[in-house]
């Protein structure tokens, strides 16, 4: 799957073939860069959380997507600039920022009903559908997928995600329902997006692919904001100073500089490895969110969604082993 992600963690499903491999001298760097990754990543529950008490979810869309295009607009302007503009770059990204709207839609609104910490572990239900969507696109990913590690791990991720959602101390009134819906909802768009990226911009730079979907995404969100947020997405402007320079900082770390520390990471540390480390995100938004919101998890939902991540850890695996199996027998049959 591609390596493009928003502010959510990545569909952990990428083969290793064709990506970057790690550079030896390097993986000091590419510790450093996927551990600010996990901490940003983990961040933006926080702040949409925390914001989902002063601006409506189209008002928090509008400004932090809109920011992240103009942190993302330089490089598609040197890069046209340069003579090196992709050809049918904005037409192939087109069906990727499309189910990336809906994806991140769902996710924020998700935000308004119920909290982080629950939301993240929904989540991880997010690779079921990735592999769902693998396996009906992509022949070459069906050996891994049909092999038993894999669906074991799978059937782990299936019970411990319901488990964190079923064994929650709050009663299951409409509100929290429809809040879980929408952070399973984003999470198979999300592995839907990851796959339309994979699909439709196989060869172009991952770099230039996010910041032309940034764009069309931030266009749809700032139209959204002027059209159903509150006073047209002017209750940002209500904001104190210091909110309001949080609420930019928020599109820096988790949309803008979160993807530039994870391509790095990639680099040097691989795909696998990389989206291995971000399976502790549920558990890092789960303790921030007690913190700082008072969110209390009972200990099931902890055990339930340590066999969630413990499911999506062995489907990584298994994809890595067979992967590097057969990179093995491909050189030597060349």
């Amino acid at each position: 799957m591609g390596d493009l992600k928003t502010d959510s963690a990545p569909a952990p499903l990428a083969s290793d073939q064709g990506s970057p491999q790690p550079r030896p001298l390097s993986v000091g760097w590419g510790v450093l860069t996927i551990v600010m990754t996990l901490v940003g990543w983990s961040s933006i529950p926080l702040f949409l959380r925390y914001f989902s008490s002063h601006i409506d979810p189209w008002t928090s869309n509008g400004w932090r997507y809109g920011a992240s295009a103009l942190f993302w607009a330089p490089v598609l302007l040197v890069t046209a600039i340069c003579g090196r503009w992709p050809v049918g770059l904005w037409r192939a990204a087109l069906i990727p920022s499309a189910i990336n709207i809906c994806g991140q839609t769902c996710f924020v609104w998700a935000h308004y009903q119920i909290e982080p910490g629950l939301l993240t572990f929904g989540l991880r239900s997010q690779i079921l559908f990735a592999a769902i969507g693998a396996y009906l696109l992509f022949p070459q990913e069906r050996a891994v997928i049909r092999s038993v590690g894999y669906l074991a791990g799978a059937m782990m991720v299936l019970i411990g995600t319901s488990g964190s959602v079923l064994w929650s101390p709050q009663s299951i009134d409409w509100t929290r329902l429809s809040g879980i819906g929408l952070a399973i909802a984003s999470g198979g768009l999300f592995a839907c997006y990851a796959l339309s990226v994979r699909k439709y911009l196989p060869h172009i730079n991952s770099v230039m692919a996010f910041a032309a979907i940034s764009q069309m995404t931030a266009a749809a969100m700032v139209g959204l904001m002027f059209l159903w947020g509150e006073r047209f997405g002017a209750d940002a402007w209500d904001l104190t100073r210091e909110q309001f320079v949080w609420l930019l900082m928020s599109a820096l770390i988790g949309i803008a500089l979160g993807h530039v520390f994870y391509y790095m990471s990639i680099a040097r540390l691989g795909v696998a490895v990389s989206a291995g480390v971000l399976q502790l995100q549920p558990f890092l938004v789960a303790v921030a969110s007690y913190l700082l919101f008072g969110e209390v998890l009972r200990a099931a939902q902890w055990s339930s969604g340590a066999v969630a991540v413990g499911g999506a850890l062995l489907m990584l695996g298994i994809q890595l082993q067979m992967s590097r199996r057969n990179n093995k027998t491909s050189s030597q049959a060349a």
